[in-house]
């Protein structure tokens, strides 16, 4: 299986488009799975609509929200949150005509984010992904959204693959010299898949330490849940806990937009934490964006059939429930999944 022949996302899916913050009475452009979409918010709520006018093909984008409605700024035709024609200036005759409709995509807002059910063609099912202790007491939160080379596979992959760390990451996390040898568990279900890590000593890298200066164990969790969703959990100790989300959500086959949301509780005062957090991330981030810029462009010059050894932990489990999720057999029964792994990290 090579990564262009799942890993893109499929439709009957819910997508982050936007922040709620990015949402306003200014129509924004945006793309998911390589459609473009207009989002727009109304005293009636948030509209997420195809970015074309049905009138001359204007994108809708280039109008004005007015009067509870978006206005393309072509010929003034207006649309509400659902995509119906609510006005065509200057004609006469007002009978509803659905060839003046625009295509209209559900939405849900929580959480901070704009999310759109990408399958205009059925009700949606289930709701968003809920951000594990983004709104929890006693934890520090961050929020941050970036743009990543790669498509959704790649970028899923990365954010949850432990061999790289020692290398794109050296002296962060881990680093060469520093090995232990542990036991991973693998288990993967119809819509995720899990790794936990058993027996790995806080690692010497400077976020670890930061975290817990006393060292300990780690209890580490990653995971991937259909259909972009990333979670990296490490507990070292009773005080020391860290959760990180992202929403990967496609943007074309080879860029992915991550909405990002790190949860931090540790013995280290909040105040201490508040400035290290996000520019660690964010260093840590620049890294990881330029191993996927190298590999997005070498798959580009000789394609991207890959050879994985059983330390590739979670990258053809993903692939593997990606494309069962794009040929839309995710109802069919599957054998449950559980293995243990040995490896040194």
């Amino acid at each position: 299986m090579t990564a262009t022949e799942t890993g893109f996302g499929f439709k009957a899916a819910w997508y982050v488009a936007a922040t709620s913050a990015e949402v306003t009475d200014r129509p924004l452009p945006r793309t998911v799975l390589g459609v473009p979409l207009v989002l727009f918010r109304t005293r009636e709520g948030v509209g997420a609509l195809l970015d074309r006018c049905p009138h001359r093909g204007v994108p809708l984008s280039l109008g004005f929200v007015k009067g509870g409605a978006l206005h393309c700024g072509y010929h003034g035709w207006s649309f509400d949150t659902g995509g119906a024609c609510t006005a065509v200036p200057g004609l006469l005759d007002p009978t509803p005509n659905p060839a003046r409709c625009v295509t209209g995509y559900p939405v849900r807002e929580q959480q901070g984010h704009v999310w759109v059910w990408m399958d205009p063609t059925q009700e949606p099912v289930g709701e968003p992904f809920t951000f594990r202790l983004a709104d929890a007491p006693g934890y520090l939160t961050v929020r941050k959204q970036l743009d990543a080379p790669g498509g959704l596979l790649a970028v899923a992959e990365n954010a949850l693959d432990v061999p790289h760390t020692p290398f794109v990451h050296a002296g962060l996390f881990r680093s060469e010299g520093d090995r232990n040898e542990i036991t991973c568990v693998i288990e993967r279900t119809r819509d995720r898949v899990e790794v936990e890590y058993i027996g790995e000593p806080r690692p010497e890298g400077i976020v670890a330490r930061i975290l817990s200066p006393s060292g300990g164990i780690v209890t580490h969790f990653d995971r991937f849940y259909l259909p972009c969703i990333v979670e990296v959990e490490y507990r070292i100790g009773e005080e020391n806990h860290i959760v990180l989300n992202a929403a990967c959500t496609p943007v074309t086959p080879d860029s992915t937009r991550l909405y990002a949301v790190v949860s931090v509780r540790s013995r280290v005062p909040t105040w201490l934490v508040r400035p290290i957090v996000q520019p660690a991330a964010l260093y840590i981030f620049s890294q990881d964006v330029k191993i996927l810029g190298e590999q997005t462009r070498m798959a580009a010059t000789f394609g991207d059939r890959y050879v994985s050894t059983e330390i590739d932990l979670l990258g053809p489990h993903i692939a593997r429930l990606l494309h069962r999720a794009e040929r839309g057999e995710l109802d069919q029964l599957d054998e449950p999944y559980r293995r243990e792994v040995r490896m040194m990290v």
